[in-house]
């Protein structure tokens, strides 16, 4: 289960499962092991192994600190066809990630598991990441997105913000507060966007942005890149015609060097760069903020 080929791994975790019982305790000793592979196969051959036994040792790591882990313990205990995983699955459609999320809903479909009220159907569209069913679900939608809104993916929190505006109402304001300081612009924009449906009155808008976190590139440090490494300052502000100019630079000193070489070659040289680092530190002053 530590072999390199991902085809080598899975089929020594199907070998395992198919030789039944007698290789139960030794599949859930490796539970401990030091290495993600071989825990991840081991868990994947407990849950094929359709061992009712398994339940036990793979319920816990539905709280592993390893999202990987959490992942495949969800998956595992669907393929155990019993019903006593779903109370534990049903909790780890509120996990922070959302692949496990997933997991424990892909799960918690393979044994028939409907949802008991509509709170939990919230938490289940939301863990499947359908979202318009999620839009529908009114102020019981809130607590799900809340969960999705602390999403480390992106995406996720795009879409959770992107849902606040579908939905109205001014129980998501408090969330739409979180996504106007989202580290991703994306995010910032769909809650800017999101926020007057939500009742929120937009000039409050600018106040919650300003709790963003600063990624504004640096001005100081584009300048001393162009003054070290002409053309390198400029791919620090995102401008990829930067490394061709590095690449002209160094052609042309190394020409001029060999060809006239002197005092007159350094100062201009030198002068270039002085500019060139100035140019590039007036244009970090003026990159846009937001």
């Amino acid at each position: 289960m530590k072999h390199p080929d991902l085809d080598v791994q899975w089929r020594a975790a199907e070998a395992l499962a198919s030789m039944g019982p007698s290789v139960f305790e030794i599949l859930v000793d490796t539970l401990d092991s030091r290495s993600k592979d071989i825990r991840l196969g081991a868990i994947e051959a407990l849950g094929d192994s359709r061992d009712p036994r398994a339940v036990v040792p793979l319920v816990p790591l539905l709280k592993d600190p390893d999202n990987e882990i959490r992942w495949e313990a969800a998956l595992a205990l669907g393929m155990l066809d019993n019903r006593d995983v779903i109370p534990p699955l049903r909790d780890a459609l509120r996990d922070r990630d959302r692949f496990v999320r997933e997991g424990a809903a892909l799960s918690l479909e393979r044994l028939s598991w409907v949802p008991e009220d509509h709170l939990e159907e919230a938490y289940l569209y939301c863990a499947r990441q359908d979202w318009d069913a999620l839009s529908h679900c009114g102020s019981l939608a809130i607590l799900p997105l809340d969960i999705a809104s602390r999403d480390k993916d992106p995406e996720i929190r795009l879409n959770a913000a992107r849902t606040l505006g579908a939905m109205g109402g001014e129980e998501g304001i408090p969330l739409i507060y979180r996504h106007l300081r989202d580290p991703d612009d994306r995010v910032r924009w769909e809650a800017v966007r999101a926020a007057p449906k939500t009742g929120l009155p937009i000039r409050y808008i600018p106040r919650g942005l300003s709790k963003r976190p600063r990624v504004r590139k640096n001005p100081g440090v584009a300048a001393v890149l162009n003054l070290l490494l002409p053309g390198m300052g400029y791919l620090y502000l995102g401008r990829w015609w930067g490394v061709v100019l590095f690449q002209v630079d160094v052609y042309v000193t190394l020409w001029l060097f060999t060809h006239e070489g002197g005092m007159l070659t350094e100062t201009v040289l030198l002068t270039v760069y002085i500019l060139l680092a100035l140019h590039a530190w007036y244009i970090a002053r003026h990159l846009p903020d937001l």
